[in-house]
């Protein structure tokens, strides 16, 4: 599997050294046949220039050359040879009157990048001399090409500032996803994290339950045979087995960062009341708990998932919906517990992806059950969850 993982990567690393090349090769190419067409240009027009004619010559080559230090990385490289791009176009165009389609291409590519990397500020001075020249040229022909240059680079580069902002806009959202991502992910886990102490109790008190039992009827049963005697035994010492492993591997979980924290019974529907009373109390608002249907001793686990759940909703309706009334309903089925609360205030504050909702769909989970949120009807917020029940034995 490492060998295959390294293969990979070093496939992927030569793939991508190809494409940098390729790109590096398609770059010098197009610089190159920008400069043959600068060079062409000249030649075809330079007939007529006499002594100008070889500084026209370097100052077309030195109008588009430069272009490939300004695609580099290096900053001050860029800045440096945008400055010298620019002068030589500048200087084709006002002492000659002879700026190169190249020269102007060359320009513009310029001022792009500059706005594309965020040196918007040496993008508009460069923008800036060809502005002037319109102004104060009296030549036609000079005025025309400096007024479309001018135009054409001051859309170039607000082309590459709106890349660029984009980009950055881009760039911020994908970071703070990663983010929030994260910020859920982690309270996932803590959430996890006390569902596994809250079942831990709930387990290790029936396998205890197992080993007592075991024992005590090995040692009560009267006329218990030999075989019979020796089953319990080992019933009573694989429970203990399991007691003790259980306690190795989730028994950590159940130490809190806060060591002031108190050890408690885990809460169940008996407490419920209270739990209302003192939301009540803390909101200011009217609760009511409704009960349905025969009330029966339910396992031990769905009561602490039954609680929870009933709690973090009445949470979320005092952050959510302050003031608001609050309904909750507790309806005892043969097949399954319904909880239901609901309150009239203003709806959904959420997309249904916040921490609170999701801790209590992974409560509703881990006994089987299901857990429903969104708007109620006529208004406000509404969870539903449905636990599958099983009567406690010996209840």
């Amino acid at each position: 599997m490492g060998d295959r993982s390294a293969g990979v990567r070093a496939v992927t690393s030569r793939w991508r050294t190809a494409e940098a090349a390729t790109r590096a090769l398609v770059v010098r190419v197009a610089l190159g046949a920008l400069g043959v067409l600068a060079v062409s240009e000249v030649l075809v027009r330079g007939t007529d220039l006499a002594g100008g004619f070889a500084a026209l010559l370097l100052l077309s080559l030195s109008s588009t050359l430069p272009l490939a230090f300004v695609l580099g990385t290096e900053r001050l490289a860029r800045s440096c040879a945008a400055l010298a791009l620019s002068a030589s176009c500048v200087l084709s165009l006002v002492p000659f009157g002879e700026l190169t389609a190249g020269g102007i291409v060359a320009q513009l590519v310029c001022v792009y990048v500059l706005g594309r990397t965020g040196a918007t500020r040496l993008g508009g001075l460069l923008v800036l001399p060809y502005v002037v020249i319109a102004l104060g040229s009296r030549e036609g022909p000079t005025r025309i090409v400096a007024v479309l240059v001018a135009t054409l680079a001051s859309a170039a580069a607000a082309t590459g500032i709106a890349h660029q902002v984009r980009s950055t806009a881009l760039a911020h959202s994908v970071t703070e996803q990663a983010f929030a991502d994260t910020l859920l992910e982690h309270a996932a886990r803590g959430e996890r994290a006390r569902i596994a102490r809250e079942l831990h109790d709930v387990v290790a008190h029936h396998i205890s339950m197992i080993a007592v039992q075991a024992e005590t009827a090995r040692l009560t049963t009267p006329g218990l045979p030999a075989e019979g005697a020796t089953r319990l035994l080992a019933i009573g010492d694989t429970a203990r087995t399991a007691l003790t492993e259980m306690r190795r591997l989730l028994g950590v979980l159940r130490e809190d960062a806060d060591t002031g924290v108190q050890r408690r019974p885990q809460p169940g529907l008996g407490q419920l009341m209270e739990l209302v009373d003192a939301s009540r109390d803390a909101a200011g608002s009217r609760t009511r708990l409704i009960v349905s249907g025969p009330i029966t001793p339910l396992d031990p686990g769905i009561e602490v998932t039954a609680y929870r759940i009933v709690q973090e909703a009445l949470t979320n309706a005092r952050r959510h919906a302050p003031g608001a009334a609050v309904d909750v309903e507790l309806r005892y089925g043969d097949e399954d517990l319904a909880v239901r609360v609901r309150d009239n205030g203003p709806g959904p504050a959420t997309d249904g992806t916040g921490h609170g909702l999701l801790g209590m769909r992974e409560r509703a989970a881990t006994v089987g059950g299901t857990l429903l949120t969104g708007p109620a009807p006529g208004g406000g917020f509404l969870v539903e969850a449905r636990l599958p029940v099983k009567p406690e034995e010996g209840a």
